[in-house]
């Protein structure tokens, strides 16, 4: 019985210890502000939702993405949030009412984003892994003048990142090491570029397992984003989900997509017909619509090698693209540069060249990229 009186009472001695503890934050997407009731929605990271009340004393601060600290933080107010912003939430004792709020503004980040974007185009190189020795990671890629080889040097600061099965956004590629690399892997590389763009120097490294399918549409449901396709490669059918970072383009007539091809390899300082290939093509294809995929046509998708081979969650789907995939199965046998087993067999999805469904046989190592910065 003394024990326990003894525990009780270091219990309660404790109390106002607990009490005065910080109490945890929560970072999410702002949903929601709504001023009439001084309140904040917020959709935290693992999916719920909450909201908080906003107080007189509440603090608001405004830092700029990829900040580690407060150092730089800027005093705004609370008519300065946006939806779509991201937050850092500290709720006060209350558990109601928001004592802290640290905003990363929605305009930044998209402006951070395209920056990055354009970085990963101009300085980044991307294919499929070849072999590695040492710190040097071989590629291999394809572009209409035949296959292409890059060396990608790692350095004691290369930061390594990872797609995890199912992943469709390049950001959320999970921290990894130049030992998980292996050969057949999809990679890009962005760093210091040797002269004639050959050799990378690399400052980050993106890598993982993709695949590319291709087949003909079943169905395609406006309600649940699953469309239903017969894969040209075994005539099974698989279920292809578009999420909202999903990128859908849609693959002009011929003749266009030879133009917008030709016009990627000028600024690139390539010749038409030379030294593009088809993630330069992409840029120059318009945007598709959920809506403009209808029963019959023939689209092409690329994901990351998920647990289920039936399903797949797509991170660029090519919709009107029947004559893309005649054009690579009048390519000679072979130029794929892999094992010949039809249309995404074991396919790998890549990066950004024409290097293969997957080196399927008679598609002449066609790629659709799988990464996307």
């Amino acid at each position: 019985m003394t024990t326990i009186w003894r525990a009780a009472t270091l219990m309660v001695a404790a109390l106002p210890l607990l009490a005065q503890a910080p109490p945890a934050s929560t970072m999410g997407t702002l949903t929601a502000f709504r001023p009439e009731a001084a309140e904040l929605e917020i959709k935290a990271d693992n999916g719920s939702v909450f909201t908080v009340k906003i107080a007189a004393d509440t603090i608001f601060r405004r830092v700029q993405p990829g900040e580690k600290s407060l150092k730089n933080a800027e005093e705004v107010h609370v008519t300065d949030l946006s939806t779509g912003d991201r937050v850092l939430v500290t709720k006060a004792p209350d558990g109601v009412t928001a004592r802290r709020v640290i905003v990363i503004s929605a305009k930044s980040i998209s402006s951070r984003d395209e920056a990055e974007r354009k970085d990963w185009n101009v300085n980044g190189v991307g294919g499929v892994v070849d072999s590695k020795k040492g710190d040097e990671i071989i590629l291999r890629s394809r572009s209409m003048s035949g296959q292409n080889h890059t060396t990608v040097v790692a350095g004691p600061n290369t930061k390594f990142r990872r797609y995890a099965a199912g992943s469709v956004k390049f950001s959320d590629a999970k921290e990894s090491s130049l030992a998980e690399v292996s050969a057949g892997d999809q990679l890009r590389a962005r760093g210091k570029k040797s002269a004639d763009g050959q050799r990378v120097e690399a400052e980050e490294v993106v890598f993982g397992t993709f695949l590319t399918r291709a087949g003909t549409v079943l169905s395609a449901d406006p309600e649940t984003k699953e469309i239903k396709i017969k894969d040209n490669a075994d005539e099974k059918t698989l279920t292809v989900k578009v999420t909202p970072d999903s990128q859908l383009k849609r693959m002009p007539a011929f003749g266009g997509m030879r133009s917008g091809a030709a016009g990627a390899a000028g600024e690139q300082g390539g010749r038409p017909g030379g030294s593009h290939d088809i993630a330069q093509m992409l840029e120059h294809m318009p945007a598709a619509q959920f809506q403009d995929i209808h029963p019959g046509e023939t689209i092409v998708v690329s994901s990351t090698k998920g647990a289920n081979p039936g399903q797949l969650t797509a991170i660029m789907l090519l919709t009107n693209a029947e004559s893309l995939v005649r054009m690579a199965a009048r390519q000679p046998a072979g130029q794929g540069g892999a094992s010949s087993r039809g249309m995404g067999a074991g396919g790998m999805g890549g990066m950004s060249g024409m290097g293969g469904f997957g080196g399927s046989e008679g598609m002449g190592g066609i790629e659709l990229p799988g990464m996307l910065p």
